[in-house]
C-alpha cells in the first residue's frame, strides 16, 4: 500500500511539473519557428539597459537596433546624417537649433512620434531625479531650454554655443522613447520595456540570460545610408552574455553565437585564417586605453616624475604581447581616427629608459640603501596603480611593473572589482594612476578630463590656458579654430604629462561566414543590424 501511494505522489509530481512548465515549452518553440535568429554575443551584463540613465558599451550594442536618434553619423564618412529629424538649422550666434522633425513616424506602441515627444525625451534626461546618467547629460551640454513651434518642429536654447551638440543627439544615450511607455513605467522598470522607433521591438529581456529584439514590420523610415532589405535579412536577435572570455570564441566555433564583440587578443589571433569566421578589428574613436597620472599626490605632482614614467614605458612590447599586436600604439589623449588629431602631441616620449634615469637622478632621487628603489630625502619612490579587471589592464599593469621596475621605480598594483569600488579610490585620492577612457568621433570628449570643472578630471589639472583652449575649442563650429585650439589642448596635456597613453581601442569582433552585410557606426562598437542577413547553415 505504501509502495502504491508513493508511486501515486511522485507520478502526480510529474504531471504537475509538466503542466506548470508547458507554457515555458511553447514559448520556446514558438521563438525556435521565428527564421533568421541570430544569435548576438556580449562580454558582459551592464549595470542597466536604460540609454537615458545606463551608459556601457554593451547597452549601445542593443538599443541602437531598437532606437532612432535625431541625427546619425554616416558609418563610411561620419558626416552628420537626417535621422528623426529630416532637417536642422543653427543661428548665427549658435545658441538655437531648429528642429523639423519627420511626420511619418510613430513608436512600437503606435504612440506618433512628434515634437511634444521629443520634449517628453528632454524633460526625462534633463531631470535632476536621480539615476539620469551623467553622460546623457554631458552630451546636452548647455541646453537651458526647448520650444515647441508646431507639432513637427522644436527649437533648443543653449546658454553658450556648443558645437559637440549634433555628435550628441547622434548617439544612443540621446535616444527617442515612446513618451507613453515613460509615463507608463517607473525609471528603474523601463529598462525592461523599452519602447522606441527604429527597426527592431525590444521582446525581453532576462537579466543574466539574454535580450531579446524582434524586427518591426511597420519600419519605413531608415537612414539613407542603408541599403534595401533582402529577403533572408535577419527576423530576430537574441543577444547572449558570455562574461568569461575564453567562452566567447568557442561559442564562435561551436555556433552558439553568430557575432562577438571584444574577443581576447590571443583568440582573436587564431580565428585570423579560420575558414568560417570572420574578423572585424574595428578602431575605436576617442580616447586610447590610458592611465591618468594624479598631479596633485607625491611623487607624481613633480613634472620630472610623470616624464620619467612615460619614457621609461615600452608601449610596443605592450602592444605586441597583451594585444597581440592588433592596436597601434598611442602616443597622445586622442586616438589617430578622432577628428582634429594631433600626431605631434606626445611624439616627444619615445622609450627611453636611460632617459628616465637621468630625469630622475636630476630630481635628485637615489638609491641611496642599495634596495633596487629609488629614494629622495628618505621618501621611496613608489607608485600605486589602480587595476580594475577589464580590457586587459592586469596584464598591461604587470608588465608596466617590470618595466618601471628596471628604472628602480616600485608599483604597486591595487585592483578593484569593478567602476564602483574605482569611483571610491578617486574620490579618495587614493591613487598615483588609474585608467579611465571615454570613446567618440569628436575630442569635446577632452573638455570631462582636462578641463578644471571636468567631471572626470582625475589628472586634478588645474590650468587656465588648458581650459581656455578646450572651452573654446567647444563653442566654436569654425574647423580651422576647432582644430589649432584642439591642438595645443593636446600638446599641454603631453607636455605636462597628465596621462599615460598605451594603446589604441581596436574591437576585436568576429563573425560567423554566414552573417553578411555587418558594419558599425563611427563609434565602433555598435552595429548597424537593420540589413543584416543570415545565410543557410548549409551554405
Amino acid at each position: 500500500m505504501k509502495k502504491i501511494w508513493l508511486f501515486f505522489i511522485i507520478t502526480s509530481l510529474l504531471i504537475l511539473a509538466l503542466i506548470l512548465s508547458y507554457p515555458l515549452f511553447t514559448q520556446q518553440n514558438d521563438s525556435e519557428l521565428i527564421q533568421n535568429t541570430l544569435h548576438y554575443g556580449l562580454t558582459l551584463e551592464a549595470s542597466g539597459f536604460d540609454p537615458h540613465i545606463h551608459s556601457s558599451a554593451e547597452l549601445g550594442i542593443v538599443l541602437r537596433q531598437v532606437y532612432d536618434t535625431l541625427i546619425y553619423r554616416h558609418p563610411e564618412t561620419s558626416v552628420f546624417t537626417p535621422g528623426l529629424a529630416e532637417s536642422w538649422r543653427i543661428s548665427t550666434d549658435q545658441r538655437t537649433y531648429e528642429f523639423s522633425l519627420r511626420q511619418d513616424v510613430h513608436f512600437h506602441d503606435d504612440t506618433p512620434f512628434n515634437a511634444e515627444a521629443v520634449a517628453a525625451n528632454l524633460d526625462r534626461i534633463m531631470s535632476d531625479a536621480a539615476p539620469i546618467s551623467q553622460k546623457a547629460k554631458f552630451l546636452l551640454g548647455p541646453l537651458e531650454s526647448y520650444e515647441i513651434i508646431d507639432e513637427y518642429v522644436i527649437r533648443f536654447h543653449l546658454s553658450q554655443p556648443f558645437t559637440p551638440l549634433l555628435d550628441g543627439l547622434s548617439q544612443i544615450y540621446l535616444a527617442m522613447a515612446s513618451p507613453t511607455a515613460l509615463a507608463e513605467y517607473s525609471r528603474n522598470r523601463y529598462q525592461f520595456h523599452q519602447v522606441g522607433t527604429g527597426p527592431f521591438r525590444f521582446i525581453d529581456y532576462l537579466p543574466g540570460d539574454r535580450i531579446i529584439l524582434e524586427r518591426w514590420a511597420d519600419y519605413a523610415w531608415p537612414p539613407a545610408f542603408f541599403s534595401p532589405l533582402a529577403e533572408d535579412v535577419v527576423d530576430q536577435i537574441v543577444f547572449q552574455f558570455y562574461e568569461d572570455p575564453p567562452t566567447r570564441h568557442i561559442a564562435l566555433l561551436n555556433g552558439s553565437a553568430h557575432v562577438m564583440g571584444e574577443l581576447p587578443p590571443v583568440n582573436a589571433a587564431g580565428l585570423s585564417d579560420h575558414p568560417t569566421i570572420r574578423l572585424y578589428p574595428t578602431n575605436i574613436p576617442g580616447q586610447p586605453l590610458q592611465f591618468l597620472i594624479n598631479t596633485q599626490l607625491a611623487p607624481t605632482n613633480e613634472l620630472a616624475v610623470r616624464k620619467a614614467l612615460l619614457h621609461a614605458t615600452d608601449r610596443q612590447a605592450i602592444a605586441q604581447f597583451v594585444y597581440q599586436g592588433f592596436p597601434p600604439v598611442a602616443r597622445g589623449p586622442l586616438a589617430r581616427q578622432t577628428l582634429f588629431y594631433d600626431a605631434h602631441a606626445g611624439a616627444e616620449y619615445d622609450f627611453n629608459p636611460e632617459k628616465a634615469r637621468e630625469i630622475l637622478a636630476e630630481a635628485g632621487y637615489r638609491d641611496e640603501n642599495n634596495d633596487g628603489v629609488l629614494e629622495r630625502d628618505g621618501q621611496t619612490l613608489q607608485l600605486n596603480l589602480v587595476i580594475p579587471n577589464w580590457n586587459h589592464l592586469p596584464e598591461a599593469a604587470q608588465l608596466l611593473q617590470e618595466q618601471w621596475r628596471a628604472i628602480q621605480i616600485r608599483l604597486i598594483l591595487q585592483p578593484v572589482p569593478g567602476y564602483s569600488a574605482l569611483l571610491n579610490r578617486i574620490e579618495n585620492n587614493d591613487y598615483h594612476l588609474a585608467p579611465f577612457n571615454s570613446f567618440g568621433p569628436d575630442p569635446a570628449l577632452l573638455y570631462d578630463y582636462y578641463h578644471s570643472a571636468g567631471n572626470r578630471n582625475w589628472s586634478r589639472v588645474n590650468n587656465p590656458e588648458l581650459d581656455d583652449w578646450l572651452s573654446r575649442a567647444g563653442e566654436t563650429s569654425a574647423p580651422d579654430q576647432r582644430r589649432q585650439w584642439y591642438a595645443n589642448a593636446q600638446q599641454a596635456i603631453m607636455r605636462e604629462a597628465l596621462v599615460l597613453p598605451l594603446v589604441e581601442f581596436v574591437n576585436l569582433n568576429a563573425a560567423s561566414q554566414r552573417v553578411r552585410g555587418l558594419q558599425f557606426d563611427p563609434y565602433g562598437w555598435f552595429p548597424l543590424l537593420y540589413p543584416v542577413r543570415l545565410l543557410p547553415a548549409n551554405t
